[in-house]
């Protein structure tokens, strides 16, 4: 996920300008032109549909057992067969949206800019609506029958998936300059993380929004507060070895999953995110390239920096590849022993700000104007 915006008393800080190279007048940095590859595998678009404009949010869409769904800044929600592309369902939620789906088997949970939360079944029958305290930049998420929402202002809410009545809410004192982000929560066994300002990973009981660890990602460094920003804004991702965030300005780090000890750390910088396999972490740092480390000791295997200045997404996994979208709304394909280019393949043209979504051995992308894409690649 990317950040929009930095505020504290109206001051914003270098990833301010993020705003201006994905919904202003352009970059700010010149973005690199794409180098000629020579294609070693063939992408290939099994199916596209359109979800509506995400207009200034981010949205991403949510991959279940058989079904895809996904939605827009005005407000509909679209449920697709994920094998063919075809609409299943129709959802108005007469509200405009400003974050991704969430849901699981039994229903759809999306918010709005002024911080209503919107369940729904999958036929689109209103089942319960709740209140929280700013608007949702995030999709929401369930684990253990409680929708955990993340509003604009850090706090973090935990609502009882059958009446929406709310269980818990865990805040906390925030520095006087955040990273203001679309960074949801990961729930992982019973378990939510989620990445703070100032540096810090915390885990949290989705059942009661108790605190069960707090991990240090990255220390705030600098003279002033606009060099000590040091935020955890992307998202985290867990398995049952580890839980691994970066950090803006900071460094890329894994814990732990039982107590948030730390396992290393490397100097790193991500407004983008991570993500790992059984073997490495890959991430995409802020000028956008992507690295590899080894998840033992986070030692750098490789780098691929040829995307530099491309606003490049944090990469998913697919097949032997890592992919990663860009402002142009370009897919780019990378080896996993070696970073290099091995394939890359056009959408509409508009940017990719969410990470790629898994969807079997292919993934799933949306695009600012709406575009959903499933694609697949074979050597």
């Amino acid at each position: 996920m990317l950040p929009l915006l930095a505020l504290a008393g109206g001051c914003s800080t270098p990833v301010g300008d993020y705003i201006d190279r994905w919904f202003g007048s352009g970059p700010t940095v010149k973005p690199a032109e794409l180098v000629v590859i020579k294609q070693t595998a063939t992408p290939k678009i099994l199916w596209q549909a359109n979800a509506g404009a995400a207009e200034k949010y981010v949205f991403s869409p949510l991959v279940g057992e058989v079904t895809v769904a996904v939605a827009g800044a005005s407000g509909q929600i679209t449920r697709i067969d994920g094998g063919n592309g075809k609409q299943l369902t129709r959802i108005d939620a007469k509200n405009r949206l400003s974050g991704g789906v969430g849901g699981d088997s039994r229903m759809l949970v999306v918010g709005t800019p002024n911080g209503e939360v919107l369940a729904f079944d999958h036929s689109g029958k209103a089942l319960w609506t709740a209140q929280i305290s700013s608007d949702v930049l995030s999709a929401p998420q369930i684990e253990q029958d409680v929708v955990i929402v993340r509003s604009g202002d850090g706090r973090l809410y935990g609502f009882d998936a059958s009446t929406g009545t709310r269980k818990w809410i865990y805040q906390r004192t925030l520095p006087p300059l955040t990273v203001r982000t679309h960074v949801g929560v990961q729930p992982f066994h019973g378990a939510v993380f989620a990445g703070f300002p100032g540096g810090k990973l915390i885990a949290l009981s989705a059942s009661t929004g108790s605190l069960i660890w707090e991990a240090t990602v990255a220390l705030p460094k600098g003279a002033t507060e606009l060099e000590r920003v040091a935020d955890v804004s992307s998202l985290p991702v867990a398995d049952g070895r580890q839980i691994c965030a970066a950090a803006y300005q900071g460094r890329v780090a894994c814990f732990g999953p039982q107590k948030g000890d730390l396992l290393w750390a490397r100097d790193f910088s991500s407004v983008s995110g991570i993500t790992m396999d059984p073997r490495n972490v890959y991430a995409t740092d802020d000028k956008s390239a992507v690295v590899a480390f080894d998840r033992t000791n986070g030692s750098s295997l490789w780098k691929q920096d040829k995307l530099f200045g491309r606003n490049v997404t944090a990469p998913v996994i697919v097949g032997r590849y890592v992919a990663v979208g860009d402002l142009q709304g370009y897919v780019h394909f990378l080896s996993r022993e070696d970073g290099s280019f091995v394939a890359r393949i056009a959408t509409d043209g508009s940017p990719i700000v969410a990470q790629p979504v898994p969807l079997d051995e292919n993934i799933l992308v949306q695009t600012l104007k709406g575009g959903v894409y499933a694609i697949a690649i074979q050597q």
